[in-house]
């Protein structure tokens, strides 16, 4: 599939290392489609309200742009080889987050190494434990990798929608951290709980009151996620107009 051949080429690279690698011919979700996988370590499951937080993201997407979206997302455990299948996850939730094991290290740092995207989603970003925890963690997969804010002028805030700021369940900080790995934010931070801003309950209504600005918040917080969406799917295109046939080769090359 030439549409994600840099990824393929570099799961072909790392087969080598021992791994029980997917087929290579599995890229990006079905057909190239944007898929907002949860990332799930140690005992973790994917329960409660927000557990449909990831289906709306795709469906936003498909609702709002051309891009495909995998509309009935699936979690993928950080130790397995399936980790690797595809270029993006997300690892959100609310409490601590317990010692990563060597394993979950090991699967995560070698995604990292192929050009995987990783979104870290507070959803109590009032007290911060998770957000934290995972900071923790996330240097001992990348101990040579610094934290930084990303820029005003991050193609993320202009991916599709012009947006001034993150925000999500609450309006938070209106900066964003992230790891930068060969030019492209490979770890992205937020303290707004965005998929408590996107998940509907089963009647369809929305799952969290969105503070302080109601509605309103709720469609920049849409927004911002479909931007992040088209990050992951075209990188930074509207800086250097390469799309998203060549993502993955970029993020696959020159990397630390």
């Amino acid at each position: 599939m030439a549409r994600w051949h840099g990824w393929a080429l570099a799961l072909a690279t790392l087969a080598g290392l021992g791994a029980a690698w997917p087929h290579p011919a599995r890229a990006f979700g079905d057909e190239g489609a944007f898929h907002p996988r949860v990332l799930l370590t140690g005992t973790a499951t994917w329960e409660g309200p927000r557990r449909s937080g990831p289906a709306q993201w795709a469906w936003e997407l498909k609702r709002r742009t051309s891009a495909p979206a995998r509309t009935m997302p699936t979690t993928v455990r950080a130790d397995t080889g399936a980790l690797l299948a595809e270029p993006f996850a997300i690892w959100a939730g609310e409490g601590p987050i317990a010692p990563l094991t060597s394993r979950e290290i090991d699967r995560l740092r070698r995604f990292f190494t192929v050009g995987g995207t990783l979104l870290v989603d507070d959803a109590a970003p009032e007290t911060g434990q998770f957000g934290r925890d995972a900071r923790r963690e996330l240097r001992r997969v990348l101990p040579e990798a610094a934290v930084l804010p990303l820029p005003e002028t991050h193609v993320i805030f202009h991916s599709f929608y012009l947006v001034q700021r993150p925000t999500g369940r609450i309006e938070g900080s209106k900066k964003i951290d992230g790891i930068i790995r060969g030019g492209n934010a490979q770890v992205i931070f937020l303290a707004h709980d965005l998929l408590g801003a996107l998940a509907v309950d089963s009647s369809g209504m929305p799952s969290f009151v969105v503070v302080p600005g109601g509605d309103t918040q709720r469609e920049y917080a849409r927004r911002f996620a479909v931007n992040l969406a088209m990050y992951v799917l075209c990188s930074n295109y509207k800086d250097d107009q390469v799309h998203a046939p060549f993502l993955m080769r970029r993020r696959g090359r020159g990397l630390p």
